[in-house]
């Protein structure tokens, strides 16, 4: 088989690359050609995305795919964080930049729409996990405080949907990135009639919905002569970051489920259809991925907590990597303290210490004093939430979860897998580390009829990617060290100082 090329755009909420993913007919070999920051723009009281600066980083990674080499190309494909939406008027024209997910303007926002539907009635039709920062949310700030701006809006665009149309001109919402707006019905596969009506919203504004591998365009003719890719297809991938990250995990069988580790932490397994009746009581989200499955899983904060406490620290002392704070985790005391990751205090914090230090004065508990005891604390919490997570998705789903697989950046983290897999009592597999893209990659290969199927694309990636696996360890602390309630800790194995 003849070498083919794909380049996958992969956004997340702190940087973003393109990767050039080479395909000989055996094994796929990535190459990054351009790494570039995404930071949230601080405007008065809002915070927003700079789309315009991200899209000149888009086009600059087409070009420096054809500078190094890579003119060859055969489609494009982008991914991003799920909810964040950007609003265009009927000439196509952006009417202003698109919100962050971490945007105050939906602080007491589930309340006011629970007014208008109820919360168990939004889940019993979309199946997707109650969070703040959902778009319905942010939809119904955007209604209540500036319904003139509303107005005046055409058509709403999710974030990759937005530079999808960018690139070639044509307004498209992809299934994965439009089911994590809870405004998607996934028995219909389409915008939920009932929601709009409620909220008060016209249906209209969204955009066709099309499924993973569509084709939807080749580049504006103006942006080929401007990066030197002439006809090349931009593909609709699984646009959310985690559906293209899933369909990358190098797993076969049943008896498996993925963490995708990053930014977020979303843990959970793959179902034929939703499995809503059974979620609502853990406020699960029923996703759409790639293939027509459906990713059953739970959000939930990850390393959003270490990029906070990085930011702290080298705003005031010396510059810290991401290495160097595991290190001094690593050789910290245990169990100083445990924290509920999705605590309110959490999502938005002016200062992650003092975040920290407040939750563990209101449990109670010993509060962090070194870094390294700040960075285990987080850690051992995040691997005692993936714990609690697994229990209920195994018994949600009624099967028996023997193996993990950690994809992302946050699979890099080796104290954190070592901590994971003593938690859960779980075999652990590690890697690969860019899944999204080589995900994203693999839509399009399947797109363009180079991989025959989605099990076909598993096997290509285990054999092109080795992983690195961590066996539990015996620790009957993490049998006591458990959370009840946001607020309030079992008082197993506490301690105080």
């Amino acid at each position: 088989m003849a070498i083919s090329k794909y380049l996958a755009i992969d956004l997340g909420a702190e940087s973003g690359r393109a990767i050039v993913g080479i395909f000989d007919g055996q094994k796929i070999k990535l190459e990054e050609v351009h790494r570039f920051p995404n930071k949230q723009v601080k405007i008065f009281a809002g915070s927003y995305w700079n789309v315009f600066s991200l899209f000149e980083e888009i086009k600059k990674g087409l070009s420096l795919a054809v500078e190094k080499g890579h003119g060859d190309i055969e489609s494009i494909g982008i991914d991003t964080w799920g909810v964040d939406f950007g609003l265009l008027d009927k000439e196509g024209k952006l009417l202003e930049m698109p919100h962050t997910y971490r945007d105050n303007r939906t602080d007491g926002m589930p309340e006011k729409v629970y007014e208008k539907i109820s919360s168990d009635e939004i889940y019993g039709i979309t199946g997707i996990q109650l969070m703040q920062i959902n778009s319905i949310y942010q939809l119904y700030s955007l209604k209540l405080s500036n319904e003139e701006l509303l107005n005046s809006c055409d058509k709403i665009l999710f974030m990759p949907d937005l530079f999808n149309y960018l690139l070639t001109g044509e307004m498209k919402s992809e299934y994965t990135i439009a089911s994590t707006s809870q405004m998607l019905n996934p028995k219909t596969r389409a915008f939920d009639e009932r929601i709009f009506s409620e909220l008060g919203v016209s249906i209209n504004i969204t955009a066709p919905i099309i499924e993973p591998g569509t084709v939807i365009g080749k580049l504006l003719p103006e942006i080929a002569k401007e990066t030197g890719l002439n006809n090349v297809d931009v593909i609709a991938v699984g646009c959310h970051d985690t559906a293209s990250a899933v369909a990358a995990v190098p797993a076969e069988g049943n008896d498996w489920a993925y963490l995708s580790s990053g930014t977020w932490s979303l843990i959970g397994i793959e179902t034929e259809k939703p499995v809503i009746d059974l979620s609502l009581k853990n406020n699960f989200t029923n996703e759409g991925g790639v293939g027509g499955k459906t990713r059953f899983l739970h959000n939930t904060m990850g390393l959003w907590f270490i990029q906070e406490l990085k930011k702290n620290w080298n705003r005031k002392e010396e510059t810290l990597t991401y290495e160097e704070i595991t290190k001094l985790a690593s050789e910290a005391e245990e169990f100083v303290a445990v924290i509920e990751p999705d605590d309110k205090l959490f999502l938005n914090p002016k200062d992650m210490v003092e975040a920290i230090e407040k939750y563990c004065e209101k449990t109670k508990q010993g509060i962090p004093k070194t870094k390294g005891e700040f960075a285990r604390v987080v850690l051992e919490s995040l691997a005692l939430k993936y714990k609690m997570i697994l229990e209920k998705i195994e018994k949600a789903a009624n099967k028996k979860i023997e193996k993990l697989y950690i994809v992302g950046g946050g699979s890099q983290n080796e104290l954190l897998n070592q901590l994971t897999a003593n938690a859960t009592g779980k075999k652990v597999f590690a890697g690969p580390v860019e899944a999204t893209a080589l995900g994203n990659i693999i839509v399009q290969a399947i797109a363009k009829n180079r991989i025959e199927s989605l099990d076909k694309a598993r096997e290509i990636v285990s054999i092109s990617f080795p992983l690195k696996t961590y066996m539990p360890r015996k620790n009957n602390v993490w049998e006591t060290r458990m959370f009840e309630t946001p607020d309030k800790l079992k008082n197993g194995n506490r301690k105080s100082k």
